[in-house]
C-alpha cells in the first residue's frame, strides 16, 4: 500500500503520542517498515540512521538475531503467565542478573512494564514503607525539569511545565527544588549541586519529617533537555536522604542499562540508592519491561501476615511477561559478552570529540553530554527550531528528535564508527541549513 494511503488510514484511526495531530499530517510522515542493525526502512525502501535508538532504548540494533532466538524459544515453551502469586525461571534469571550489576545494597527487583509504571510502584513502594513503619510521611522531594513519566504519580514529581502544568490539580503533593543541571551564569556544575542542594535542605528542615522520598535523575535529566549536572549532586542528596530519614529514589530509565558509559548513572558518584527505576534498553529496545529495585531494608517494610495489611498490592497483569525476560535476559548476556557498556563509554568518547566544531557554531547555545546522552540546545531562528534542525537531517537519511529548541542524539550502544560519523556529519550539516 502507498505511504499516503496508510497516512490517511493512520489519521482516521491513531493518536500519536507527543505529537500535535493537528501539524502532523503537514510535518511530511514517515511510515517504518522494518529495521536492521543501526536502520530504519520506509515502506519506499529508504533507509535512515537511527539517531535517537528508537526513543533511547536500541542497545545492539534493531533485528539482533540472539535476541530474535531467546524469543522464539521462549514462545513455544511459555508465552505469558501471570506473576501475581506464581513465578517463572525467565523473570528469576532476570532478577539475579540485575542484581549481578547494580549498586550495592539493592536486593529485591519489583517488574513493571515501561518506564512509567515503574516509576508509579517505586513511588507507591516509598510512601507505604514509610507508613508500615509508624511514620507520616506524605510528601516528595523532587527537582525542576525533572521528568519520571505520565502517570499521574509519575507526573506529579515531574517538574517540565510544558508536560505537566496542566495536570496539576490533580495531583499529589510535593515539594520542588531548582534543576541542578541549569547554572545561573559564571557558574560551575559543581557550585550549582551546592547550591540545589542547600535548597533542598532548607526544605528538608522545614519538612523533612514528612518526606518519604528524595526522587532524582541520575546525572542527566533526559526529557528537561539533556540537563546535566555534577555528580556531587547525587553525593549530597545520599548524605541527605540519611541525615532525614527519606528514602533516596533514582530514576535510570533514561540513564541506566549502559547510556553514560556506566551500568548506571549512579555508579559515576559511587552512590548506593534506596529504590532504582529501570527500563528502555532493558531488553535491547524490543519488547516492553521495567522494574523497581529496592534495598531489603525497604523490602522487608512489607512482611508480615495476611491480617497485618503489608502486601504491596500493585501489579499488571504482563508484569514480568515472559517474553519480555528472555528478550532482557539474551541483551545482558550480549552486554556481557561484547563489553558493551565500555563500547557505549567509547562511543561517548568519540560522539563528544567529533562534536567539538558543532559546540563552536554560532548558532549553538551548549552542547551537553553524559556518555552516549547527547543534547545539542540551538538558538531559536523560527517557532520549531529543533524540529527543523531534525527535518533536515532526515531528508539526509537521519532520524532524531528534539526537545523544544534541543536537538537529542542517542544512538544505539553498539553504533559502530563510521555510523557515529554519518550520524554528527549529517546533524553539522543540517544546523548548517537551520542556522545559516
Amino acid at each position: 500500500m502507498s505511504v499516503p494511503d496508510l497516512v490517511a488510514r493512520d489519521l482516521a484511526a491513531v493518536w500519536h503520542p507527543f505529537t500535535q495531530q493537528a501539524l502532523w499530517p503537514s510535518d511530511d510522515p514517515l511510515v517504518i517498515d522494518r529495521g536492521r542493525g543501526a536502520h530504519l526502512f520506509d515502506t519506499d525502501g529508504n533507509r535512515y540512521l537511527d539517531g535517537v535508538s528508537s526513543l533511547w532504548v536500541t542497545v545492539h540494533g534493531h533485528g539482533e538475531p540472539s535476541i530474535n532466538a531467546a524469543i522464539r524459544e521462549q514462545a513455544e515453551r511459555l508465552d505469558h503467565s501471570t506473576f501475581l502469586g506464581l513465578t517463572h525461571e525467565p523473570g528469576i534469571r532476570v532478577a539475579e542478573e540485575l542484581l549481578r550489576v547494580a549498586p550495592r545494597g539493592l536486593g529485591k527487583v519489583f517488574f513493571a512494564g515501561d518506564g512509567s509504571s515503574a516509576a508509579e510502584a517505586a513511588i507507591k513502594i516509598a510512601y507505604q514503607a514509610a507508613v508500615q513503619r509508624g511514620e507520616d510521611r506524605p510528601l516528595y522531594v523532587h527537582c525542576a525539569e525533572g521528568y519520571h513519566g505520565d502517570t499521574l504519580g509519575a507526573v506529579s514529581l515531574g517538574g517540565v511545565e510544558l508536560f505537566h502544568a496542566t495536570y496539576r490539580p490533580l495531583l499529589i503533593e510535593t515539594r520542588m527544588v531548582a534543576s541542578p543541571g541549569i547554572m545561573e551564569p559564571g557558574q560551575s556544575r559543581a557550585e550549582r549541586a551546592a547550591q540545589v542542594l542547600a535548597e533542598m535542605r532548607g526544605v528538608l528542615h522545614r519538612e523533612g519529617e514528612r518526606v518519604c522520598a528524595i526522587v532524582v535523575e541520575p546525572l542527566v535529566q533526559a526529557a528537561g533537555g539533556i540537563l546535566t549536572h555534577d555528580p556531587s549532586f547525587l553525593v549530597g542528596v545520599r548524605r541527605l536522604c540519611d541525615e532525614f530519614g527519606a528514602a533516596m529514589l533514582v530514576d535510570e530509565v533514561a540513564t541506566g542499562i549502559g547510556a553514560t558509559g556506566r551500568w548506571f548513572a549512579v555508579d559515576h558518584a559511587g552512590v548506593e540508592p534506596d529504590l532504582m527505576v529501570v527500563g528502555k534498553r532493558l531488553t535491547g529496545g524490543v519488547l516492553p519491561l521495567s522494574a523497581v529495585l529496592v534495598r531489603d531494608s525497604v523490602y522487608e517494610a512489607f512482611l508480615g501476615d495476611a491480617a497485618s495489611g503489608r502486601t504491596f498490592f500493585h501489579g499488571h497483569t504482563y508484569t514480568a511477561n515472559p517474553l519480555c525476560c528472555a528478550a532482557a535476559l539474551a541483551n545482558l548476556a550480549l552486554m556481557h559478552e561484547r563489553g558493551t557498556v565500555a563500547r557505549a563509554a567509547a562511543v561517548g568518547e568519540r560522539l563528544g570529540a567529533l562534536l567539538e566544531p558543532v559546540g563552536e557554531h554560532e548558532g549553538v547555545r551548549e552542547v551537553r553530554r553524559v556518555g552516549t546522552m547527547t543534547g545539542i540546545e540551538v538558538l531559536p531562528v523560527t517557532e520549531r527550531t529543533g524540529f527543523a534542525v531534525c527535518s533536515a537531517a532526515r531528508r539526509r537519511g537521519v532520524i532524531i528528535r528534539p526537545l523544544g529548541d534541543v536537538v537529542v542524539l542517542m544512538p544505539p550502544l553498539a553504533i559502530t564508527d563510521g555510523d557515529l560519523d554519518e550520524l554528527v556529519g549529517v546533524v553539522a550539516e543540517s544546523l548548517d541549513e537551520v542556522l545559516a
